[in-house]
């Protein structure tokens, strides 16, 4: 990483990464940072259990005990409160998914159409929390890919195999770097999670603690 960049690690099912994704290009703008954007997979079910529910919120399947379900039933209520504070929808999922080909989407479009990255994070989170894509599914992806004006040749091929290790080889990385959750920021070696962490960061940057105290 080069010393005016910043590595920004996402996952898409989560409102804590998608609260930060504007906010986050705002601080690297007024820096003078250029973001490097990877994907992270949370593994939700580790420690906070799994559920479904359907269109009405009923519970149809759970292993969680009543201590993740305050945490969860928070962790919404709270990204709610500044979601609507920036008339953003945040629409709770129905289930755990797996980010993992929307992960490696995310790398074929760094590695093919670098400058769409930004758009293509937020087509993917504005549409997901309104419940509008199923992030799972490869002709789903690929019609994003499409959409944006992202090449989509070779994809799904490239997916299967090479897309998978490259995923795996920056979540490994970024396990090195201690990243645990999302949003989670590396700057010059130095691990950052959540967005709040951000006037941290400046003052990291410019060596001025004082409006922090």
């Amino acid at each position: 990483m080069k010393n005016n960049s910043i590595d920004i690690y996402i996952d898409f099912k989560s409102p804590y990464a998608y609260l930060a994704v504007e906010p986050s290009i705002l601080f690297s703008q007024e820096n003078k940072l250029n973001i490097n954007w990877l994907p992270y997979v949370l593994e939700i079910p580790d420690y906070l259990g799994s559920a479904k529910v359907d269109d009405h919120g009923n519970v149809l399947e759970s292993n969680r005990n009543d201590h993740q379900w305050r945490r969860v039933k928070y962790s919404y209520m709270d990204c709610r409160r500044y979601a609507n504070i920036r008339n953003i929808t945040v629409r709770g999922p129905q289930k755990i998914w797996n980010t993992r080909l929307i992960s490696i989407a995310l790398l074929w479009t760094k590695i093919n159409n670098d400058d769409q990255t930004e758009s293509f994070i937020n087509y993917v989170f504005l549409n997901f929390w309104k419940r509008e894509l199923d992030i799972e599914n490869i002709d789903v992806i690929i019609n994003i890919l499409k959409k944006i004006g992202i090449n989509y040749n070779e994809f799904e091929e490239w997916s299967i195999d090479y897309g998978k290790k490259e995923l795996d080889l920056v979540i490994n990385k970024a396990h090195i770097n201690g990243v645990f959750g999302v949003p989670s920021y590396v700057i010059k070696n130095e691990l950052f999670w959540g967005r709040e962490q951000l006037p941290m960061i400046k003052a990291r940057l410019n060596g001025d603690y004082s409006k922090l105290i």
